[in-house]
């Protein structure tokens, strides 16, 4: 987060501070200076009314000033000026007129308005300076005009004291005056910060109320879509057991049919069971999600598994024209897994393939034994998955959602089963593609 503050947002504040300090100056000015009168009853009691006087007088004229200017917004800095330039023709004319003896009190009271003036005010050096220069030119016309002394003996009585007060004092402001901007500084970046920072939190809060909002839209999804596969699974035992009742009734004429017929009979017969188990193993919605899927483990031969799915679908490529290649190694390789699982991710993979492959494209189905795994690979020629749908790839959420489209989806709920029953016994389903097609590949570890 970065934060910038431009010259007119900086400027008004600082102006703000600055008549907030020049108040203080100008009011505690109107109540005190008054009060100096004391000293002139004490040290100079012959003139002490005249200039009780002057000073009241002075002090209405700072009032009606400070007036107008709050009222007409004038520069403060002004007001400042003229309100000690008042105050240091007084205190010039007192300096020269006094005794010699009240010589050193009256210039340790100029140097005290002074030291006032430059620690309270909120301006530049440069104004402090150039007060001093004023009082300076002041105190040396009337020295010309009333003093009855030497400059030796002004200096040495309280003249000196004074021009050091006077140069000490001009070095305050600027000291002060960096302090004071950068604390301003500060402060308007801190408001603007926390400022942003609301933005930001109002913002966290509107995308969290959409959250929410997407959150109880995608569980109302999640459960119609249970409850989609469970009247889905339900219709679909009813049809598997029609069909495996069906295949009975033909198995007890078998003695009426052919060998081919027979054979054919035992197929149906072997793939109905098995959908069968698959059904009753994915009804259970919240047992497919959940990461301890049960299985029934077997040991056996996944290379036979194997050319039995590539048996299973070679009639359903020569129908498209595709060409399925045989590298399936013909020695045995042992595994510990479950069986219908097993050979139901080479199906999903296989008539993937054989689904989205061109008519006369070649579809190799290798095996190999490498590092104690089991390898499955399918290479095809089809059109490579590109790098956006990659990213997507067995991802079941987006195949769901995807579900509603009418053209196909070469991401299909296939490849997720897959990928998830293929975790879940401790194997790994990878993919890769170039412009020549795609690969997927299986990995089991095998048995010593």
């Amino acid at each position: 987060m970065f934060v910038q503050l431009t010259k007119e947002e900086l400027s008004k504040e600082i102006t703000k501070r600055a008549w907030y300090q020049t108040n203080n100056i100008i009011w505690m000015i109107l109540f005190v200076y008054p009060l100096f009168s004391i000293v002139d009853f004490i040290f100079a009691n012959n003139i002490w009314l005249q200039f009780f006087i002057v000073r009241i007088i002075t002090d209405l004229i700072i009032l009606g000033l400070y007036s107008l200017f709050q009222r007409k917004n004038f520069n403060y800095r002004t007001l400042l000026h003229i309100s000690l330039l008042l105050i240091s023709i007084t205190s010039a004319v007192l300096c020269n007129i006094a005794d010699i003896n009240n010589l050193n009190i009256y210039y340790l009271l100029y140097g005290a308005v002074f030291l006032f003036f430059n620690l309270m005010v909120f301006w530049e050096p440069l104004n402090s300076v150039l007060e001093a220069l004023i009082a300076l030119v002041l105190l040396a016309i009337f020295f010309d005009l009333l003093s009855q002394y030497s400059l030796d003996i002004v200096i040495a009585n309280g003249g000196g004291l004074f021009f050091v007060i006077a140069l000490i004092s001009c070095l305050v402001p600027g000291a002060r005056y960096k302090v004071i901007d950068r604390d301003i500084r500060s402060q308007l970046l801190i408001a603007r910060s926390n400022e942003q920072l609301k933005d930001q939190n109002r913002d966290i809060v509107e995308k969290n109320s959409i959250i929410d909002t997407q959150y109880e839209q995608l569980r109302k999804l999640d459960s119609q879509k249970n409850n989609f596969i469970n009247i889905a699974g339900h219709d679909l035992k009813n049809l598997t057991g029609s069909i495996i009742m069906s295949n009975n009734m033909l198995k007890d004429e078998e003695y009426r049919l052919s060998a081919d017929q027979v054979e054919l009979i035992g197929y149906i017969s072997e793939s109905a069971n098995k959908m069968q188990y698959m059904l009753n193993k994915l009804m259970d919605v919240k047992e497919i999600e959940s990461p301890e899927m049960k299985f029934k483990l077997e040991v056996f031969d996944i290379n036979a598994e194997v050319r039995h799915v590539y048996k299973g679908l070679t009639e359903t490529a020569q129908m498209k024209n595709i060409h399925l290649v045989d590298n399936i190694m013909t020695s045995p390789l042992n595994v510990n897994l479950d069986r219908v699982f097993t050979g139901q991710v080479f199906q999903n993979l296989l008539s993937n393939a054989i689904k989205f492959s061109q008519t006369n494209n070649s579809i190799r189905v290798v095996t190999s034994l490498e590092r104690q795994k089991f390898i499955f690979e399918i290479i095809d020629e089809g059109i490579p998955i590109g790098q956006e749908e990659l990213s997507n790839m067995f991802n079941k959420l987006n195949a769901l959602s995807d579900a509603h489209e009418h053209t196909e989806n070469r991401l299909g709920l296939g490849l997720s089963i897959a990928k998830l029953m293929t975790q879940e016994m401790g194997g790994e389903l990878s993919y890769r593609s170039d412009d020549n097609g795609n690969y997927f590949k299986v990995e089991f570890y095998v048995i010593n």
